[in-house]
């Protein structure tokens, strides 16, 4: 993973990312990316690399990417490596960068592509360090310019696109709770609408919080209706690309969520040809 992390480095610097936000074209990307491929491939590679899934999840923000994501990392003992997850706890960071990264994040805006890469290569580079093998990769690549950069340096063997009904994925969004002393995901939307084209109901039940948390709830500056709506907009205006990108490749899986995770979780690994081992296990969709 450390070569994956050097090489992903190598590649934006390539692409002209140097801090003054030169565009490069797909050829040019490509280019880098196969030189950076080439260094890896100098190096080395661990001797189980490779022996266990790199998969990326793709997905609206709040669609529940994390949810299913880190429960399959817990299955297939890889590593769940969230950009949302980096992009916070930068923002908890002292200094001018947090305070920049919260302007971006609180309008509704996607963080660049240079912020993205940096904080991944970083958590690359911590997981080699624990002997980490294999990944599954949350809100990475968003972008098609991210997925040729990763394209060049690392082998993706499926991408999975979890998709939901735009009016459940709003009030969902608005339904986004933390407890402010433990941490703690909850979400307090009941969410129950008329199938489509005389499907069944959907149903999302609420994640309350338990007694201990009730009266620590608080709501992120950016799940107000006006900003998790222009986040939809952006995002699917940039992953069209990347799904078209994924799909000619024969590496992209499109899954709609019928619902909660009771009701989604085993269908999920259906249609993923797993099998859970009885493992009951709550969490924030």
């Amino acid at each position: 993973m450390a070569a994956i992390s050097r090489a992903i480095r190598a590649c934006a610097a390539a692409a002209g990312w140097s801090g003054r936000g030169m565009a490069s074209s797909a050829k040019e990307v490509a280019a880098a990316g196969a030189r950076a491929a080439a260094a890896v491939a100098r190096r080395g590679r661990d001797p189980e690399d490779g022996r266990r899934v790199q998969w990326v999840f793709l997905g609206c923000p709040g669609v529940g990417k994390g949810t299913y994501a880190s429960r399959l990392s817990q299955m297939l003992r890889v590593p769940h490596i969230a950009t949302g997850d980096l992009v916070r706890d930068a923002l908890a960071s002292p200094g001018p960068f947090s305070k920049q990264l919260a302007e971006i994040v609180n309008n509704g805006k996607l963080v660049s592509d240079e912020i993205i890469i940096n904080l991944l290569s970083k958590r690359l580079e911590e997981g080699a360090e624990k002997g980490e093998l294999g990944f599954i990769l949350d809100g990475f690549p968003r972008t098609i310019r991210q997925a040729e950069i990763l394209e060049g340096v690392t082998e993706i063997d499926l991408v999975i696109n979890l998709k939901l009904r735009e009016e459940a994925l709003l009030a969902k969004c608005l339904g986004r709770r933390m407890c402010s002393q433990c941490g703690g995901n909850f979400n307090v939307a009941s969410i129950d609408m008329e199938g489509e084209n005389g499907g069944p109901r959907m149903y999302m039940p609420p994640l309350l919080p338990p007694p201990q948390c009730e009266s620590k709830l608080i709501t992120r500056a950016d799940d107000t209706e006006e900003v998790v709506k222009e986040r939809m907009r952006v995002y699917h205006d940039l992953s069209e690309p990347v799904e078209k990108f994924y799909r000619a490749r024969g590496k992209l899986l499109e899954f709609n969520l019928p619902g909660g995770i009771p009701e989604s979780w085993p269908k999920l690994l259906q249609a993923l040809n797993l099998e859970d081992s009885g493992n009951e296990r709550s969490a924030a969709a």
